[in-house]
C-alpha cells in the first residue's frame, strides 16, 4: 500500500525546494500546573531547560499557559494575577529571552478561559480575546514581547457556540495587523477544525487534552493517522504536549516521542523538568529522532500498511523522492505484532540500510523485506537508505487532501473517513460531491517519464438511504483534463467495486481530483497507476 501528497501544477522532483519553518519545540506549563502557576515557576523551568540540556537539543520555546490573568479594568485593558506574577508578563518574557530561548503566551478566542470552566479559576472570566483582539494582540507581542500563542476555544464554543472560522480569522487579521513580529500561532479548538485553518496558524490541535496514559497516546495517534495531506509547508497537526516523565512506561514513552517525531507534530514537553527521570530526559535528546521532527522537508508521516493490528507509517526525509525514507512500525495493540513490510510497499528496492532510531543502533540490511516484531504499545522507528526508488502506483483515498473536512462533527452529512472490510488499508472516504467544492484531491501523482496509464479506481457502492434515488457518478480530473464516468455499480453487498480509465500523466508531479458536482460519488477506496508503455 502506498499514498501520495503536494503541488499546485506538476513541477519536475529536482525542483528546488525551500525548507518550511519545522514544528516548535520547548516545554509548556499547562500539563503539570494547569492554572497553579507563578513567575518563580516559570523561571526555574527556563533555567533548568537549559541546564538540562534541552536548549542544546532544539528545545526554544518556553509558554506560559492559562493562570496568568488577573482581570480587565473598565477600559477593557488586561491585567496579570497580582500574586502570581506580581512584575508583570514583561519582565518574564525578558528573562526567557535572555536566556537565549523564546516566549509563549494563552488567550481564549471566547470571553472566559478553559481554566475559569474547568478549573474553577474565576481571574479567567471575561479575560478572553472576543471583542479586544487588537488590543490584546498589541499588549502581548508589542509590550509584553511574547513570540508564541496557543489560543483556547473553550469559552467561544462550550458557553457561546461562535463560528471558529469566523473567531480565529478575526484574532489573525488583528495580530497580523498590529504586530510587526513573525508570529508562531496555535489554534486550540481540540479537534481537526477544517482546511481554512492552514492559512491562519502555524499549528492546529487535532484532539482533546492528552493526558500521561497509554489510552490518550494511543487515541490521538489515531486521531492523527489520516490527516498528513492537510499540514506540511511550515503548518503542522498539533497532538498536544507531551506527557514524557509523566507516569508511561519506558514502551509507551518511546512510542509517544517517536510517532510524535513521525507526524511531525510540535514537541512540548509538559513535565516538571527540574524531576524529570534520568531515562525520560535522555530520550527527550534524541537527537536522530528529533531530526525527523525538524526535518527540512516537514513533511508528516502516512500509513503505507494496515494488517491486524499493526500499522507501518512512512515519509520522505532530506529529499522528496530520494532513496532515504522513515518507516515506523506502530503497535497500539496490548500484544506482540509480527511485521513484515515489503520494501516495494514502502517505494523501495535493492539493497536497504536500515538504523533503529530509538536505540541509535545499525540493523542488518535488507533486499526484499523488513521484519521485525513490536512489543505491546511499542513502535520500531528505522531509517531505511536503499539503492533505487520506485514509481508508486497505489494511492489511498485515505491520503487525500478532502477540500470540505473538518472533524467538528457539526454537519450531518460531511465529507469522513470510514473504515470498510475489504478495502484497501480498511479505509474508504465517503460524502464526497453533491457540490463543486467537495472533493477529494491527490496533490502529488508521480510520474518518472509521463505518458499513457491505466487508472483503475477501487471503490464501495453507497449504503442506500431511505426516498434516496441511485444517481452517483463520479468526476476524474487530471490535471485540470476532466472525464465522467457512471452506471457505477451500486449494489454495496457486492462489496469493492472498480472502473477503469486511460489518463495521460506529465513527468514530475500530477494533481488528480475526484468528486461529482451534482451528485454524491461512491465511497472512494483508492486508485493505481499502471504505465502502458515502457
Amino acid at each position: 500500500m502506498a499514498g501520495c501528497f503536494l503541488a499546485a501544477c506538476p513541477v519536475t522532483a529536482g525542483a528546488q525546494h525551500v525548507s518550511p519553518e519545522p514544528p516548535i519545540m520547548g516545554w509548556s506549563s499547562w500539563n503539570t500546573y494547569r492554572v497553579n502557576i507563578n513567575e518563580a515557576l516559570i523561571r526555574t523551568q527556563a533555567d533548568a531547560m537549559v541546564r538540562q540540556g534541552l536548549q542544546e537539543a532544539g528545545y526554544r520555546f518556553v509558554n506560559i499557559d492559562d493562570g496568568f490573568f488577573g482581570w480587565r479594568d473598565k477600559e477593557g485593558v488586561l491585567h496579570t494575577h497580582p500574586e502570581r506574577f506580581p512584575y508583570g508578563m514583561k519582565g518574564i518574557a525578558d528573562y526567557i529571552h535572555s536566556l537565549g530561548l523564546k516566549a509563549g503566551i494563552y488567550s481564549e478566542a471566547g470571553s472566559n478561559t478553559c481554566g475559569s470552566i474547568w478549573d474553577a479559576d474565576r481571574n479567567g472570566i471575561g479575560v478572553g480575546m472576543y471583542g479586544f483582539e487588537r488590543q490584546d494582540a498589541d499588549l502581548f507581542f508589542n509590550k509584553w514581547g511574547f513570540d508564541f500563542i496557543k489560543i483556547d476555544y473553550c469559552g467561544a464554543g462550550q458557553q457561546l457556540d461562535l463560528d471558529e472560522e469566523e473567531r480565529y480569522t478575526a484574532i489573525v487579521e488583528a495580530i497580523r495587523e498590529v504586530s510587526p513580529k513573525n508570529i508562531s500561532l496555535n489554534v486550540c479548538r481540540w479537534a481537526y477544525p477544517g482546511t481554512w485553518v492552514k492559512g491562519l496558524a502555524t499549528s492546529w490541535r487535532i484532539s482533546g487534552d492528552i493526558t500521561p496514559s497509554w489510552t490518550s497516546v494511543r487515541d490521538i495517534i489515531a486521531r492523527n493517522r489520516y490527516l498528513s495531506a492537510f499540514a506540511g509547508d511550515g503548518h503542522y497537526n498539533d497532538m498536544d504536549m507531551l506527557e514524557i516523565g509523566r507516569g508511561l512506561s519506558q514502551t509507551e514513552e518511546e512510542t509517544h516521542f517517536g510517532m510524535w517525531c513521525m507526524l511531525s507534530s510540535p514537541l512540548l514537553i509538559g513535565c516538571d523538568l527540574t524531576r524529570i527521570p534520568e531515562k525520560s530526559l535522555e530520550l527527550l535528546k534524541n537527537r536522530e529522532l528529533i531530526a525527523l521532527n525538524q526535518d527540512s522537508l516537514g513533511l508528516q508521516a502516512y500509513v503505507v500498511q494496515h494488517e491486524g493490528e499493526g500499522y507501518v507509517f512512512v515519509k520522505d526525509i532530506l529529499q522528496r523522492r530520494g532513496r532515504v525514507r522513515a518507516v515506523a512500525l506502530y503497535n497500539p495493540s496490548d500484544s506482540p505484532c509480527a511485521f513484515s513490510v515489503p520494501l516495494s510497499c514502502l517505494e523501495l528496492e535493492g539493497k536497504t540500510r536500515l538504523r533503529d532510531l530509538v536505540r541509535g543502533k545499525d540493523e542488518r540490511p535488507v533486499s526484499d523485506c523488513i521484519r521485525f516484531e513490536v512489543p505491546a504499545h511499542g513502535v520500531k522507528i528505522l531509517r531505511a537508505e536503499a539503492e533505487r526508488r520506485l514509481e508508486p502506483q497505489l494511492y489511498e483515498a485515505e491520503h487525500a487532501y478532502l477540500n470540505e473536512f473538518d472533524d467538528l462533527a457539526k454537519r450531518p452529512r460531511g465529507i469522513a473517513y470510514m473504515p470498510f472490510e475489504g478495502a484497501s488499508g480498511g479505509m474508504t472516504i465517503c460524502n464526497v460531491g453533491g457540490h463543486a467544492s467537495n472533493y477529494a484531491e491527490w496533490k502529488e501523482v508521480f510520474s518518472e517519464k509521463g505518458g499513457a496509464y491505466r487508472m483503475t479506481i477501487h471503490y464501495v457502492p453507497a449504503e442506500r438511504r431511505e426516498r434516496e434515488i441511485s444517481d452517483r457518478r463520479l468526476t476524474v480530473s487530471v490535471n485540470g483534463n476532466q472525464v465522467e464516468l457512471d452506471g457505477l455499480e451500486t449494489d454495496r453487498s457486492k462489496g469493492v467495486a472498480t472502473v477503469a480509465l486511460t489518463v495521460t500523466l506529465r513527468p514530475g508531479y500530477n494533481v488528480v481530483r475526484m468528486g461529482s458536482r451534482l451528485t454524491w460519488t461512491p465511497d472512494l477506496d483508492c486508485f493505481t497507476l499502471v504505465p502502458l508503455s515502457e
